[in-house]
């Protein structure tokens, strides 16, 4: 069984979330005995696919046409197929990301493959078997699924797998052409509009988080958490409620209906905690949580709590930050 690892790119960068990819992938080729390539998609530069052989990867795909650059589903979905085919690819490893949601379940039938999502760990091969264990009920519990198509298509769970740090290993880019006609670019976007939050980091792939609710008491005290995040070199985010009276834009609304987050860092700031917030972030490595209320659920899912007020907590612990740096 050879192994296709899907890795997405991003002006010129691999998204730290396709390097997790590149590692799984590597680590159930080897399981396998067999060698793991990958394909890239979006915008790359040849010496950063190359140092996918840090986590393992032998080769990398790249189809540089100019049309790939933001994501259309179905040209990406024929780019990956392609690149299975050319591959004889019997596994196919992508991101549990807006991406990788979107065209698993197209390739799933393109390939007549057998699918799961929000996979956690490596797989397990006893008996026979090819059983992999994902994340449910919005992380509140686990199921084992056994896929049993010829193909399989695996997406992981962000912040389920450590890259690799294999020093001094380089990946061979190879040129690919997908031979993708205007036709394959029918669903593209009429516009493409990236919502990056201060500091130009895009919120999905933020490494750390600083988000506030309610408790902020308005829109005029939101430098606190702009001040915190730009000393951390954090995205900004907020709670459902914050953005639905405008105090912050939609696209910082982190939960079940606004964007998942899975930072190794995530500040709350006068947030309670409603179970649809914590959907959204329970993937963290790291969960600070910032309140006065003691009593605020938010405290049963943090790793570190802070009992106080924000406004008299988040100076002090932005002036502690830039002391440290």
């Amino acid at each position: 069984m050879s192994v296709l690892v899907v890795v997405e790119c991003d002006n010129g960068e691999v998204k730290k979330s396709s390097l997790e990819v590149a590692s799984y992938g590597s680590q159930v080729a080897q399981m396998l005995g067999t060698t793991a390539t990958a394909v890239a998609v979006g915008e790359a530069t040849e010496a950063n696919l190359a140092s996918l052989g840090e986590q393992g990867i032998s080769k990398v795909l790249y189809d540089n046409d100019s049309r790939l650059k933001d994501f259309v589903n179905g040209a990406y979905t024929k780019l990956i197929a392609a690149a299975a085919q050319q591959e004889s690819a019997q596994i196919i490893v992508l991101a549990n990301s807006n991406i990788g949601t979107a065209v698993g379940s197209r390739l799933s039938v393109r390939l007549q493959a057998s699918l799961a999502t929000n996979v956690v760990e490596l797989p397990k091969t006893d008996g026979g078997q090819f059983v992999v264990k994902r994340g449910a009920f919005s992380g509140k519990a686990f199921s084992d699924v056994v896929l049993s198509g010829e193909r399989k298509i695996i997406a992981v769970k962000k912040n389920s797998m450590e890259p690799l740090h294999n020093a001094g290993q380089t990946a061979t880019v190879e040129q690919f052409s997908a031979q993708l006609a205007d036709a394959d670019f029918a669903d593209a976007p009429k516009q493409v509009i990236m919502q990056e939050q201060a500091g130009g980091i895009l919120l999905p792939e933020a490494d750390k988080v600083v988000s506030g609710g309610r408790g902020m008491k308005g829109p005029e005290n939101w430098n606190l958490i702009e001040d915190l995040a730009k000393a951390l070199g954090a995205a900004t985010a907020c709670s459902k409620p914050v953005s639905d009276v405008d105090w912050r834009p939609h696209h910082e609304h982190v939960g079940q209906t606004g964007i998942t987050v899975s930072p190794n860092l995530y500040i709350a700031c006068g947030i309670s905690g409603a179970i649809q917030h914590l959907a959204g972030v329970n993937s963290s490595k790291v969960i600070v949580v910032i309140n006065k209320d003691p009593e605020a659920p938010f405290f049963k899912a943090a790793d570190y709590g802070i009992v106080g007020d924000v406004f008299d907590v988040l100076p002090k612990l932005t002036q502690a930050v830039k002391e440290l740096n």
